[in-house]
């Protein structure tokens, strides 16, 4: 990924936070001879070395892609930066963003126990507190007919990129013009890009 200096994140603890509070991923892999993509949640294990998922068994990338390096992107919030709102005329329109590229190599998990676990932790994760819900309820016979349809899968992260590019390489000033606009949506992804460069400029 093509990271200015400034842009750049290098605090793995807020990697980790990214990836944690945008988890559902794009995973690139090659299959058949060309780039392939699967759009699915990846969960982060807890000593941060392995990202979880699963693949419905239809869909063929996971037939050649144990042992492949992959690439799985995080997509965190993002939006257009209007030159409009700066102090000058002698500008271009832009898009800020954050994401996390996770590059790693993939296995098939093959132990039952090890894909309970992971379905179990993606349940935990994204069921509400105070949801009645639980994995381990659930029928026995109904959750193994179930998985006979998935193929769970782990990726040994092997490079972290991560990215944010929240206007940085303009003067304060026109950093503040930006979020005061940003501020003025609706919209969750204006908001939270507004958050961000606040964060920046404290």
């Amino acid at each position: 990924m093509y990271t200015p200096m400034h842009f750049k994140i290098e605090d793995l603890d807020a990697i980790y936070d990214i990836i944690k509070e945008n988890s559902f991923a794009t995973l690139f892999s090659q299959h058949d001879g060309r780039p392939y993509a699967t759009h699915l949640p990846l969960i982060l294990d807890e000593n941060k070395q392995y990202l979880y998922g699963h693949f419905a068994r239809p869909n063929m990338q996971w037939k050649d892609i144990e042992s492949q390096t992959v690439l799985a992107v995080f997509h965190g919030p993002h939006c257009y930066i209007s030159p409009s709102w700066y102090e000058t005329k002698t500008a271009v329109p832009t898009w800020n963003y954050v994401t996390v590229h996770v590059y790693g190599k993939v296995e098939l998990l093959r132990e039952d126990q090890e894909v309970m676990k992971s379905l179990q932790d993606m349940v935990l994760k994204y069921e509400a507190p105070e949801s009645p819900y639980k994995l381990e309820d659930v029928d026995d016979g109904y959750i193994a007919g179930m998985s006979k349809g998935i193929q769970g899968f782990k990726i040994k992260i092997d490079d972290l990129q991560a990215k944010a590019k929240l206007s940085q390489n303009h003067p304060v000033e026109r950093q503040q013009r930006i979020i005061k606009e940003l501020e003025k949506s609706a919209k969750s992804d204006e908001q939270n890009i507004a958050r961000l460069m606040k964060s920046n400029l404290a």
